[in-house]
C-alpha cells in the first residue's frame, strides 16, 4: 500500500511558477514509476508527466513540454513537478499517482495509487 500526499498548489499569475511535491509513505517508493495528472471540472483526467523508477526517463504531454519538469528524489520518497510559464489553461486539480511499471505511462488506468490532489489556479 502506498499513500500519496500532494502539496504546493495555489494561486499564481500567468507567466509565474509553482513547484508541486508529492510525498509517498509506505514501502519501496523506488519500485514505482510516478506520474502527474490534472483534472478540470467537467473534463476527463489529463496526463501531464511521468518519470521512471530510477528517474532517468521522463515523458510529457505536448501541452506542457518545455514548461514543466518532473523529477524525483527516491531518498526522500518524493516526486516533484516544477511548473514554469504558467497559463490560465493550466488551472486544474493536480494529482500524483504511482505505477508498478518501470517507466510509467500516460494512461491513468495503469496507475495503482492516487493522491487527493492539489489545486492550481492561474489568473490572467
Amino acid at each position: 500500500q502506498v499513500q500519496l500526499v500532494e502539496s504546493g498548489g495555489g494561486l499564481v499569475q500567468a507567466g509565474g511558477s509553482l513547484r508541486l511535491s508529492c510525498v509517498a509513505s509506505g514501502r519501496s517508493f523506488s519500485s514505482y514509476a510516478m506520474g502527474w495528472f490534472r483534472r478540470v471540472p467537467g473534463k476527463d483526467r489529463e496526463f501531464v508527466a511521468a518519470i521512471s523508477r530510477s528517474g532517468v526517463r521522463t515523458v510529457y504531454a505536448d501541452s506542457v513540454k518545455g514548461r514543466f519538469t518532473i523529477s524525483r528524489d527516491n531518498a526522500k520518497n518524493t516526486v516533484y513537478l516544477q511548473m514554469n510559464s504558467l497559463k490560465p489553461e493550466d488551472t486544474a486539480v493536480y494529482y500524483c499517482a504511482a505505477d508498478r511499471s518501470v517507466y510509467g505511462s500516460s494512461d491513468h488506468d495503469e496507475y495503482d495509487y492516487w493522491g487527493q490532489g492539489t489545486q492550481v489556479t492561474v489568473s490572467s
